[in-house]
């Protein structure tokens, strides 16, 4: 498949295409806990569901499916999901891959990307350290680099979100997603507001690290400083030669918020005791808006999408337990869910 030079909707209905039979459909289910307190219906887009439980394999299988015929392998950079969904994608094509990542990124995602048959580099504490190797060795060796958020085959796959959320639900008012490097939230707000332009698309990242917020309200790619985070699938920069995932933020993304780690971990506890779902932090970080009362007007029909549950279960049972949870130089006090 071939796309457009600057993404649109003809993009995200192709992608929808290349995916379709392996990652698409995935369920969007009721949450009667939101919707009681948001005070109408709210549905949560079940991403955690795809099989490699997240939702970058769309991005991944996109644009892989657009490789030539001679491409020798590919490589990436990626804080997990990202090189998970290349991974498997490389498999299916019969190619080598690369995933490069930082020493931030959980040993449980690492595991999970090896298991796929990938070849893991893990190099210094950033994902800026990762971007570096990643692109210094396609040259080296010749691979095609698919970046994890900043590539237009990447933007679309992700933007079949949209598409399958407003075909199940036409009438669907918000849309509360995550944001890192701006792939989903920007591949999402494009097919969303393309098809019903009075949508509001409301993106949510953490408070420490979180690059396209500082971006937006500078007007530029900025550098950002790379922590320990709950959230940890949202860190990274957005690039300083950055050529889609900003300019869409900025032309269709209502409003964006940040949450703290706080309230990163309730919204973890309340997601698996009142919707019984286990999900990494990133997640839920559009729920721990809601919890935290950042988002007090909410227009409905809403849905939020839950991208993933690659996550370590040690972490996520002490979590469920209330217990403490350390995160680098930080604290997080833990709580008994109530």
């Amino acid at each position: 498949m071939t796309l457009n030079n600057k993404p649109d909707l003809s993009d995200v209905l192709k992608a929808r295409d290349a995916i379709s039979g392996v990652a698409d459909h995935t369920p969007l289910v009721p949450s009667p806990f939101f919707s009681g307190r948001v005070g109408g219906d709210f549905y949560l887009k079940l991403e955690n569901m795809q099989p490699i439980g997240a939702f970058k394999i769309r991005g991944a299988l996109t644009a892989v499916s657009s490789l030539p015929e001679e491409a020798r392998g590919v490589i990436c950079c990626s804080t997990g999901n990202h090189g998970r969904g290349v991974a498997y994608a490389a498999r299916a094509r019969g190619l080598p891959a690369v995933v490069c990542m930082s020493s931030l990124v959980p040993e449980v995602k690492v595991e999970g990307i090896r298991a796929l048959g990938a070849d893991v580099r893990i190099i210094g504490d950033s994902q800026d350290d990762a971007w570096a190797l990643s692109e210094q060795l396609a040259k080296d060796e010749g691979l095609i680099e698919i970046s994890p958020f900043d590539d237009p085959y990447v933007i679309a796959g992700q933007g079949t979100i949209g598409l399958e959320i407003l075909e199940r639900l036409p009438d669907m008012e918000t849309l509360i997603v995550p944001v890192s490097g701006g792939g989903l939230i920007g591949g999402i707000a494009l097919a969303a507001k393309t098809i019903k332009p009075s949508i509001t698309v409301i993106g949510v990242s953490m408070d420490r690290g979180a690059a396209m917020y500082a971006s937006l309200a500078a007007g530029k790619p900025v550098d950002v400083e790379e922590v320990a985070s709950l959230a940890d699938s949202l860190g990274g920069g957005i690039g300083a030669d950055n050529r889609y995932t900003l300019d869409l933020c900025q032309h269709y993304v209502d409003e964006m918020l940040l949450v703290t780690e706080e309230e990163i971990y309730h919204a973890m506890q309340t997601l698996f005791y009142e919707d019984r779902i286990v999900a990494e932090g990133a997640c839920v970080v559009g729920l721990a808006a809601i919890l935290s009362g950042k988002l007090p007007r909410l227009r409905t029909p809403a849905a939020a999408i839950i991208t993933g549950r690659n996550l370590n279960m040690k972490m996520f049972a002490d979590i469920m337990e209330g217990r403490d949870i350390v995160l680098g130089d930080k604290v997080i006090r833990g709580q008994i869910y109530a």
